[in-house]
């Protein structure tokens, strides 16, 4: 049977009353027919668009032409030769390759992210990496992350002995927010495990600031240092009532919500209102909608649907789903005595542009109303926590809150320690790849040698290259 070039396969999934019954995951994988079928509508491109979108510039084009000839341990293992965090990303990268697919011209792009987990799970994905000959030279990482995660296993390649501290008892970094019902739980280690015989130690409960800063991990021994802390403080709105017991931040609220499902909500949780309009506000949102006996969920976002950064997957599973959406409108108080009772909101209209040349809004006089809630979910951004270390690092801060060395190769003002990150794990990824080739070209100058690419992650004898047609990058960190 030939495939409809211009219509997808239909991604199985959950219908929409099995989907708010619980935690289980929406998406379930192809068939291997339906996978081959999939695959078959690519035209393979000579210009490859999708890499091009990638920020890992991941050969997606190479893996959906392996799996259109039923080559699937060939699919997983290219899969997996640039890409350390493959079954995280399966299921929940927000698939920019996709948005770039020429065949969206036409009709729906082909289903890259998902024919990523068909590599992955109808091929060997058991596989080990193996790293170069050891080079005997330490290197620290600052965050077990994806930044870090994808920095520790570069260099971990490279030969380099690598150790990442992480201040949290877990690694994974906003990984572990993630909620299940888009991943079970057990992709990171699946991918954690293949790091089996590279030189990359963990030490957990160890923060920066508090246990130890760059500079003193230099002066242990550590060649280089990279800080990938990323942004995990939550932002506050600034109102009154802000602090009233069922008032939540989103991230600790999704972090608790995947520890213990429902548990963090106590008596709260019969009408909820998540203040925000990303898509971590929309998985806070999606999994009260999952909770038993649930109220009313709403989102209250202060600008028009147009605007909201959510991107359309979220926004139409949260619709499907039961959230109601609240659009333009702006918190001015949080309601209640010993708990919350409600969010006071103004109506906005857009208002002219700010210096920068960003939209904006203005409240409406006289619209003010009150949603009535007993629990508040706060999800308006975040902001690295960089308490306790040191100001000689100057750090300049991304788009989204996280920390980046100002000098070239994100180099911060202390020499050989850098720091970077991304908005997302794929972008956060891309950064500790940059880092970690920043941190090779560092050593090798200053050691007066060669610089060496990173090696075949399975041991093979040529470096992973660039695909054929790749003509640079559509995006940048």
């Amino acid at each position: 049977m030939s495939p409809d070039r211009y219509q997808r396969l239909p991604i199985p999934e959950e219908t929409t009353v099995e989907r708010t019954d619980g935690f289980s995951e929406i998406l379930h994988p192809y068939t291997r027919e339906k996978a081959v079928l999939e695959a078959q509508r690519c035209l393979q491109c000579a210009m490859p668009y999708c890499v091009q979108a990638c920020p890992i510039t991941q050969d997606c084009r190479g893996y959906i032409s392996l799996i259109a000839q039923e080559r699937f341990d060939d699919a997983a293992r290219l899969t997996l030769r640039e890409n350390p965090l493959a079954t995280v990303l399966c299921k929940t990268c927000y698939h920019y390759c996709e948005e770039d697919c020429i065949i969206a011209g036409r009709g729906v792009p082909i289903a890259i992210r998902h024919l990523k987990r068909a590599a992955l799970e109808l091929g060997a994905s058991d596989l080990v990496y193996v790293p170069n000959a050891p080079r005997n030279e330490r290197i620290a990482i600052v965050g077990g992350g994806p930044a870090g995660l994808a920095a520790a296993w570069d260099l971990g390649l490279r030969g380099y002995s690598v150790t990442v501290l992480e201040a949290e008892p877990f690694l994974g970094g906003q990984v572990e927010t993630i909620p299940k019902y888009h991943m079970d739980g057990d992709e990171l280690d699946s991918d954690l495990g293949r790091f089996g015989k590279l030189d990359v130690t963990f030490l957990l409960g160890r923060k920066a600031g508090r246990d130890f800063t760059p500079e003193s991990l230099l002066a242990e021994g550590y060649l280089a240092v990279f800080v990938a802390i990323g942004a995990s403080d939550p932002r506050e709105l600034g109102i009154p009532g802000e602090h009233l017991p069922g008032v939540f931040s989103a991230l600790p609220f999704l972090l608790a919500m995947n520890k213990a499902p429902g548990g963090i909500l106590g008596r709260t949780g019969r009408s909820v209102a998540v203040v925000g309009g990303g898509d971590v506000a929309l998985d806070a949102a999606r999994s009260c909608c999952r909770l038993p006996d649930h109220g009313p969920v709403r989102v209250v976002y202060r600008k028009s649907r147009k605007e909201i950064p959510a991107g359309p997957e979220e926004l139409e599973g949260g619709e499907l789903e039961g959230v109601e959406f609240l659009f333009e409108r702006m918190p001015l108080e949080i309601l209640g005595k010993e708990h919350v009772e409600g969010l006071r909101v103004q109506a906005t209209r857009p208002g002219p542009p700010d210096a920068q040349g960003r939209p904006t809004v203005v409240p409406v006089p006289g619209s003010e109303e009150t949603i009535a809630c007993d629990t508040l979910i706060i999800a308006v951004g975040e902001r690295a926590d960089v308490t306790g270390l040191p100001a000689e690092l100057d750090f300049k801060f991304g788009s989204q809150g996280w920390p980046q060395g100002k000098r070239e190769d994100w180099m911060t003002d202390v020499d050989g320690v850098f720091a970077g990150g991304g908005k997302s794990v794929v972008y956060a990824m891309a950064a500790g790849f940059k880092a970690a080739g920043a941190i090779e070209r560092y050593l090798a100058k200053k050691k007066g040698r060669p610089e060496v690419p990173r090696p075949d992650p399975f041991g093979g004898t040529s470096a992973p290259g660039l695909p054929e047609g790749y003509g640079g990058p559509s995006w940048h960190l």
